[in-house]
């Protein structure tokens, strides 16, 4: 049975910039948790980061792959490049994915860590546009492929699939 890695704020811990969750009800999340299933993390903590926390975004519209590129950086509400925390974070993500044998993730989407879908442009501003974080980035350039919470119900086809051919 595929274990998969979920950030914590969508299971409900509330490890947010802002110290709130963002819970992401669903009854496959119930029932991979009742499974065993989930494996609980939140990069940005793992990367030494505390709650409450002052916003980042990744600057200048870049994604996550420019962060571990080296060629963008991760900047907070302060001006402050939180780039080395960010990569670190999602180095300790990765690496539980591996302990755990994880080949799945949900992240939080919009997060300069987690976001896979979207994420925000660096302005400070909401603007949203096509991006993923630091730690999607490296989950799927190691083979981990990752949702949004808002894909769920793909994530669950997909795990059925994989449950199979096991």
């Amino acid at each position: 049975m595929s274990k998969i890695l979920i950030s914590a704020c969508l299971v409900g811990h509330p490890v947010r910039y802002d110290g709130a969750a963002k819970p992401a009800p669903h009854p496959a999340l119930d029932r991979w948790q009742a499974e065993d299933r989930l494996v609980v993390v939140c990069p940005e903590l793992s990367g030494g980061f505390g709650v409450p926390r002052p916003p980042a975004e990744i600057a200048r519209g870049q994604s996550g792959e420019g962060v571990l590129e080296g060629t963008a950086c991760v900047i907070d509400t302060n001006g402050g490049d939180v780039s080395a925390p960010y990569i670190a974070g999602a180095e300790a993500a990765l690496a539980l994915a591996r302990e755990h044998g994880c080949r799945f993730a949900i992240l939080t989407d919009g997060s300069p860590s987690c976001g896979s879908v979207f994420i925000y442009d660096g302005t400070f501003r909401g603007r949203k546009h096509e991006g993923i974080g630091v730690t999607a980035a490296l989950l799927r350039a190691h083979g981990v492929l990752v949702f949004a919470e808002s894909e769920i119900d793909a994530l669950e086809a997909r795990l059925s699939e994989a449950d199979t051919e096991a």
